[in-house]
């Protein structure tokens, strides 16, 4: 028998597992014994963790069998503890770790670089709005640079739609510019250069410069004189020579441990028509160029990306040292790896897409910033999510429920809740009356109510269906208690139950008040292989309350006991799953 301490010990871990229960059904629709468990092992100490197990799975079983009117009612009282500890921890995390050493209010200077090759992803998000971020707490200005320098890839399209997703994500750019545009200034760069002996001409191909590079030997054309180099960028200009033939090089040092010091291209031929200079160009900048001469010329201060571009570091700083031009601060972040076999990487979108497993850069199952505005996340959703890691190098696999639990936050307040019957199964009530119900939009905020008059015949969904049997009662929520009579296959009958209160509430539907509706859920789109879920998207059918002709595409509402869903099509009733 346990002594008396022990069995008070067992109480304080009882509570507490009771109010981390509760916390954890609220951010993510049900407690998870892992979670729980984690979170009172401390307090547990020297109980035998089967026993510990058992403890808290039996309060969570109680905390998952409560509807969200209980559970909500059982939270208030922790509410504002878990609160102020979500403000601590956003305090310490994300303001912290975009302090900026040595910079002054008012002159800090950001710019957001995308590539208009493609829509912008998760990933993408998180450099936007953490450079957005650095410049809004030192009451600086974030840029737009449009990095249109590769033909081959860049469109209009990508660019209206890197400018959409923005201006939905909130950030407002104190000005916009392209890379494009400064083509003619670099080419003057580049002949200063090579006058200066920084930069030549090399006609080596592909393969050979490749190999030089990784044997550290110095190309052939190396030691050209300015003059000649001058004369073979010329011929570069006026299109004497085809792709791969001649390239700009910048002197670095073929000898150096760092691979882009290795002499990196600055200039290549490209002659695919550009979507905005058309076939004005064919000789066109690169990265190593491009980004430090466009960030000087607009008066960058602070540039954050992620550390895999720390490796061009020096190139970076070689082109302005070799100017005479001022370094930016560099600040570097890990990149955002998320755990849900959801991808946020173009690469991997691309490829699908070519495959035909894909159509759309906004299919829910996707992280990028349009898929994410389709799926009802919303923007304020994202950037608390982002700022969450800062400006933080290490490396990390993020659970995409964390921004689950920050979308929820947001849209639970504002959703209304209605009645979703999946896999519908007919009920006949026979001894029913025809009842007028009211039913509240929402359980704690004022959004008034839908009404509906029920007769004898209503549907409760299979899943609920499955779990009564003959004698069993049932409680349709909200309106009344039937005894189960006979479980059918595909009907039950029943009477009304006057007396008991005490059976399990389901969702309804009366065959007055239904319309027919199917919800997408996106789930994992690769397994722990990486290999592509040909069950990915699943379509469950079912029926929603009439309430539901009220809705609007891109109105959020919560399907009771289902979660979270935004209408994604009026006219066919469909909806997206969002989360639980």
């Amino acid at each position: 028998m346990k002594g008396l301490s022990t069995m008070v010990d067992d109480k304080a871990v009882l509570e507490s597992a009771r109010k981390f229960a509760l916390k954890n059904a609220i951010d993510y629709g049900k407690a998870e014994l892992g979670s729980v468990l984690g979170k009172v092992v401390p307090l547990a100490k020297g109980t035998p963790i089967n026993e510990l197990k058992a403890m808290v799975s039996s309060v969570i079983t109680e905390v998952n069998s409560m509807d969200k009117e209980e559970l909500a009612k059982e939270y208030a009282p922790f509410e504002s503890e878990f609160k102020a500890r979500e403000k601590e921890i956003a305090e310490s995390t994300a303001v912290a770790k975009i302090t900026i050493a040595g910079a002054q209010e008012g002159n800090v200077f950001t710019r957001y670089p995308p590539e208009p090759g493609g829509y912008m992803t998760l990933g993408n998000a998180k450099q936007c709005l953490i450079s957005d971020e650095m410049a809004r707490l030192y009451k600086g200005k974030i840029f737009l640079y449009f990095d249109d320098t590769n033909p081959e890839k860049s469109k209009q399209e990508y660019v209206d739609g890197i400018k959409r997703d923005t201006a939905w994500l909130g950030v407002k750019f104190a000005k916009e510019y392209y890379a494009s545009d400064y083509i003619e200034k670099e080419y003057e760069v580049c002949k200063t250069l090579i006058s200066q002996d920084h930069a030549y001409i090399c006609m080596c191909s592909p393969d050979q410069i490749k190999k030089n590079r990784f044997d550290k030997i110095e190309c052939q054309h190396r030691g050209q004189k300015s003059e000649e180099n001058l004369s073979l960028f010329s011929d570069m200009l006026v299109g004497k020579f085809e792709e791969g033939q001649a390239i700009v090089r910048l002197k670095g040092d073929m000898t150096s441990p760092d691979t882009t010091l290795r002499d990196p291209t600055i200039f290549r031929i490209k002659k695919t028509p550009h979507y905005r200079q058309g076939s004005k160009y064919t000789v066109w900048p690169t990265y190593h160029i491009n980004t430090p001469l466009i960030d000087n010329y607009n008066g960058v201060t602070d540039v954050a990306r992620g550390k895999e571009y720390e490796i061009f570091d020096e190139s970076y700083k070689l082109v302005l040292k070799y100017l005479g031009l001022k370094v930016p601060r560099l600040h570097y972040m890990a990149m955002l790896q998320i755990k849900g076999g959801m991808t946020a990487h173009k690469r991997e979108i691309r490829k699908l897409m070519k495959d035909g497993v894909l159509s759309k850069w906004d299919d829910p199952r996707l992280l990028t910033v349009m898929a994410m505005q389709r799926r009802g996340i919303q923007p304020e959703a994202i950037r608390a999510f982002v700022l969450r890691f800062g400006l933080s190098r290490s490396e990390s696999v993020v659970p995409i429920d964390m921004l689950f639990a920050e979308n929820r936050k947001i849209i639970d307040p504002m959703a209304k809740h209605l009645f979703f019957v999946k896999d519908p199964i007919k009920i006949i009530v026979g001894d029913s009356v025809d009842i007028t119900v009211k039913l509240k939009l929402h359980p704690s905020k004022e959004m008034g109510v839908r009404e509906y008059t029920t007769n004898s015949e209503f549907y409760i969904s299979e899943e609920d269906a499955d779990m009564v049997a003959d004698g069993e009662t049932i409680r349709l929520k909200d309106l009344m208690d039937v005894k189960i009579l006979d479980r059918g296959d595909y009907q039950m009958t029943a009477t009304r139950n006057t007396i008991s209160k005490e059976g399990k509430i389901v969702q309804w539907v009366s065959d007055r008040n239904y319309i027919p509706c199917t919800v997408l859920v996106p789930k994992e789109l690769f397994d722990e292989k990486g290999e592509y879920m040909e069950d990915s998207l699943e379509t469950v059918r079912g029926f929603v309350e009439n309430y539901a002709k009220n809705l609007k595409e891109h109105d959020i509402v919560q399907f009771e006991r289902f979660g979270y869903c935004i209408l994604d099509n009026e006219e066919r009733m469909e909806f997206i799953f969002i989360s639980k």
